[in-house]
């Protein structure tokens, strides 16, 4: 029976479209599938700013009567002005293991982009780089992370055959915490700090935190990351957005902000213990049990993922870095963390993948944008 393609607009509908993407790896040992709840928020228009200016279309296939893929389709001006381009983004991708229904989706994200204007498609990616980007190409046996998406190895072998070709890689590393920080560090990081007088922050409430600094903070996320690929500059309305989305749930003790004597953020990193396991257990429901599972995860974990690392321009190559990990790796090995996992970091991003050289590590996961002109 032949692939139809429906296109979402109905909440009911656009429900549909987010449970595909839990319940197709439901019973995946290695997916960290997103609670329901969030997913609504980020693809809701009056919810997310970045529908305020984005382009998009939502699209189920059916065969046999059955939803059997998905599909969005974005465009977002701001990044083609910001990149010089007219690209259209696809995202919030899945499929079942069949040609025909992956060629289908495919098919109806590029026409609608044709329609638009726009004369290549590439992805996986988000409205922004904030949201989760990139087929997994190696390390299909490695839990994914609540940041990250999980894909099967099919994924990648149907997006090819369709006529996609790379456009960015980014590697994953998995980082043993040292028992015994070096000392080395500590000294760096002293030394660091007199001769530029940056100071370490230290907080008592998560309030203190998102009212004096998540603002800074993403002043200085705007900054650092606006060379890289696919980056576009988030506006205020985005950033209280990301603020009310991810500084409601965190541990003090894995965040490292650094400050200037004007008391600007001039470095961060952001860490948060593993929620994998919690979100499987959650299998996209928060209610009954959901919010209990990420609660024990938050406090109990032998992991901790590495979301956001950034030091402003100025001060980059100086040693900054060390000041954070004199912060964050002795209070990991202390909360009993054996792991840190990183973010994806570009492939060309080599001052970020060199300073894991330190620590043992593995370059444990690879995922890639692909791109086709249409």
């Amino acid at each position: 029976m032949s692939v139809s393609i429906l296109e979402v607009k109905s909440k009911k509908e656009l429900k549909q479209f987010i449970w595909f993407g839990i319940n197709l790896y439901k019973d995946c040992e290695f997916a960290a599938p997103p609670l329901m709840m969030d997913d609504l928020y980020n693809l809701t228009k009056g919810k997310n700013p970045a529908l305020d200016f984005c382009d998009t279309a939502y699209f189920l296939a059916y065969k046999n009567n059955e939803i059997v893929g998905r599909i969005a389709a974005i465009i977002n001006p701001v990044g083609n002005k910001t990149w010089n381009q007219k690209h259209a983004r696809f995202g919030w991708v899945d499929f079942i293991d069949d040609l025909e229904v992956s060629t289908a989706l495919f098919d109806a994200a590029a026409a609608w982009a044709k329609t638009k204007g726009m004369t290549s498609i590439h992805g996986p990616l988000g409205f922004t780089d904030f949201d989760k980007e990139g087929t997994l190409i190696e390390g299909y046996d490695r839990p994914g992370t609540l940041a990250t998406i999980y894909n099967y190895p099919y994924y990648p072998v149907h997006i090819e055959k369709y006529g996609f070709v790379k456009d960015m890689d980014w590697n994953e590393y998995l980082i043993t915490v040292p028992d015994v920080f070096p000392e080395k560090y500590f000294r760096i990081a002293e030394i660091v700090k007199q001769k530029y007088k940056l100071t370490p922050k230290y907080f008592k409430s998560r309030k203190e935190v998102v009212a004096n600094y998540a603002t800074k903070i993403f002043d200085l996320l705007n900054l650092c990351y606006k060379d890289l690929y696919g980056f576009t500059k988030l506006n205020e309305k985005q950033i209280a957005f990301y603020i009310k989305l991810y500084f409601s749930f965190f541990r003090l003790d894995t965040i490292s902000i650094v400050v200037d004597e004007n008391d600007d953020v001039v470095a961060l990193g952001i860490a948060m213990p593993s929620f994998t396991k919690a979100l499987q257990k959650a299998k996209g429901k928060l209610l009954p049990f959901g919010w209990y599972y990420m609660l024990s995860a938050l406090n109990k974990n032998d992991i901790v993922d590495l979301y956001l690392m950034a030091v402003h321009p100025d001060y980059q190559n100086k040693g900054v870095n060390s000041i954070m990990f004199a912060d964050i790796m002795p209070a990991s090995a202390k909360n009993g963390y054996k792991f840190a996992e990183s973010n994806p970091e570009l492939e060309t991003n080599t001052k970020m993948s060199s300073q894991w050289g330190s620590f043992e590590n593995i370059n444990h996961k690879k995922r890639r944008v692909y791109i086709k002109n249409i």
